[in-house]
């Protein structure tokens, strides 16, 4: 028995797939890992240096301990029937409560604890979870229409997404998630358009895709722009929401974000490869066995959705999925099945990041939209890149 187990096991060790190629680099899957648990060391050391800062000073360990307090599990999941108001009516919403056991308890100064916890961490988090996913969704974009100038908006995404807002806001539409609600079914419903004023017996050229969006944004710039002057006093929560803010963070916009972001990654990791053969052209891909209109679906549906779900509880915040996948490009190279994770992650990280120098910078109205922060380092970013000429590699 023993000699049996022995042949059984070295077999398995043989037959095993090396960590390295013959000519000594690792294989991609090794790489992603490297890098994807070097970056998550970055982001778990910018969101506790991030969360020590703001007019109240507090301590890493204060915050480390705070944020291992707010580490829970569910345990019960509640529905209860809220109300969206609109036009003088009252529509039935379905809310969602989960209740949690939390893992930790942690003693803390009772001051410090709430500050972390209902202050600063939600909107941390999901300043994360937004970054992780615009990177992600612009990654792809770029792989999609191999296209360095793409961005998760390409198509417009962003441009719906304003619209549904600023048409909640001007009209005074109320209720659970109401703006992020609206935001999220304008973004999903421009992307839609797109894809069908693009797509012509079943096949849908990237070059058309892409004038059809540019079309669309147009168009729904001059829609979002008339309903602005319809917005009366609410016109300057309008143009804040615009300009990309995560002042209002809560732990219910966290999670209703993450199973999406994350949800969506896993589809576009998965396809991964088949985007890596995409770019050798649509007839290479083809015949290299790759079902090209269906994988051109699939992440065009599913980019759509994640940006739309960051843009929803974000508002529009530029240059992260523009900037980030080039400056994961140069160091790791153009795979995206290390390119991928390893761009979403430090998405993650540089809008933590940037919405830290916003938190820190004020103005009489509150404190700075990190839209603006992350386009004063992102443009200046992207235009080094293009005199360099390295923006043209993909």
């Amino acid at each position: 028995m023993l000699r049996k187990y022995l042949a059984t096991a070295t077999a398995l060790v043989l037959t095993m797939r090396p960590t390295r190629r013959a000519d000594g680099r690792l294989r991609p899957a090794a790489r992603a890992l490297v890098w994807s648990a070097a970056l998550t060391a970055v982001l778990v050391a910018v969101v506790l240096v991030s969360a020590t800062i703001g007019p109240v000073s507090l301590t890493l360990p204060t915050v480390a301990k705070a944020a291992l307090n707010a580490v829970g599990v569910p345990t019960s999941v509640g529905v209860s029937l809220g109300g969206l108001s609109a036009f003088g009516l009252t529509l039935p919403m379905p809310t969602v409560k989960a209740e949690y056991t939390y893992l930790f308890d942690f003693p803390v100064d009772r001051t410090g604890e709430v500050i972390v916890r209902r202050i600063r961490l939600p909107r941390i988090v999901l300043g994360a979870v937004v970054g992780f996913a615009l990177a992600s969704a612009g990654t792809v974009m770029q792989g999609f229409f191999r296209n360095p100038m793409a961005d998760p908006s390409i198509i417009g995404v962003s441009s719906g997404a304003a619209v549904g807002a600023v048409a909640t806001i001007a009209l005074s539409i109320s209720g659970p998630f109401g703006l992020q609600l609206s935001a999220f079914l304008g973004a999903i419903l421009t992307a839609f358009a797109v894809y069908l004023i693009a797509t012509e017996n079943g096949h849908t050229p990237v070059a058309t895709l892409l004038l059809a969006g540019v079309a669309v944004q147009t168009f729904l710039g001059a829609v979002t722009s008339y309903l602005l002057l319809h917005a009366g006093e609410d016109l300057e929560q309008a143009i804040y929401w615009m300009m990309g803010n995560l002042e209002n963070a809560a732990w219910d916009e966290v999670a209703v974000t993450v199973p999406v972001a994350v949800a969506g990654f896993l589809v576009l990791l998965a396809y991964a490869r088949d985007l890596n053969v995409l770019l050798l052209g649509e007839e290479d891909a083809h015949t290299l066995g790759i079902e090209v209109e269906r994988t051109k679906r699939v992440l065009l549906a599913v980019s759509s959705v994640v940006t739309a779900a960051a843009v929803a509880v974000a508002g529009v915040i530029g240059f992260v999925g523009l900037v980030v996948p080039h400056m994961m490009r140069l160091v790791v190279g153009p795979d995206h099945r290390v390119l991928l994770p390893v761009s979403a992650i430090a998405g993650a990280a540089f809008l933590v990041a940037t919405d830290t120098v916003a938190r820190a910078g004020t103005f009489p109205g509150g404190t700075l939209p990190v839209g603006i922060v992350t386009a004063a380092l992102g443009a200046p970013f992207f235009l080094y890149l293009l005199r360099t000429r390295e923006v043209h590699s993909l």
